[in-house]
């Protein structure tokens, strides 16, 4: 299914996770949450490759309860509400796209620079923070610094 010009509802529910543990559910998706994901992919997603001008490479986008508790995701998180996804950029650092977007006038709820890896993204439709972190690991734990 097309969510968007660029966009499929296959690539939004990538989970390499839910095909390890046989996790069906990962690809039975609401209609809220496909609707969440069109909100996504439209809003923000289609605006960074326009800007970006390559391919967006989403390495995880909606989650499942089950697949954000085995990953430990966080328990607000908005990627099972389909609000988010995290991705990557062939030819672009990390530390670049994340520039790019918060340099640009996309309307976002959270950006966050993930442990130089990934950038993760969110959009809510009702509540766009424009909230930009970095996060990092310290002894083991996750800490967020806002820029």
């Amino acid at each position: 299914m097309q969510i968007s010009e660029n966009f499929t509802l296959k690539e939004l529910t990538v989970s390499d996770y839910a095909i390890r543990h046989s996790i069906e559910e990962q690809w039975r998706v609401s209609d809220a949450v496909i609707q969440n994901l069109k909100k996504l992919a439209i809003n923000v997603l289609e605006p960074i490759r326009e800007i970006i001008k390559k391919p967006i490479i989403i390495t995880s986008g909606y989650r499942c309860k089950r697949v954000n508790k085995g990953i430990g995701g966080a328990l607000t998180s908005h990627h099972v509400e389909g609000k988010a996804c995290d991705f990557k950029v062939i030819g672009l650092t990390v530390q670049e796209v994340f520039e790019i977007i918060m340099k640009s006038n996309i309307n976002y709820d959270q950006l966050i620079q993930e442990f130089d890896s990934w950038i993760h993204i969110s959009y809510n439709s009702s509540l766009n923070r424009h909230e930009n972190l970095i996060a990092t690991k310290k002894s083991g734990k996750t800490q967020y610094k806002l820029v």
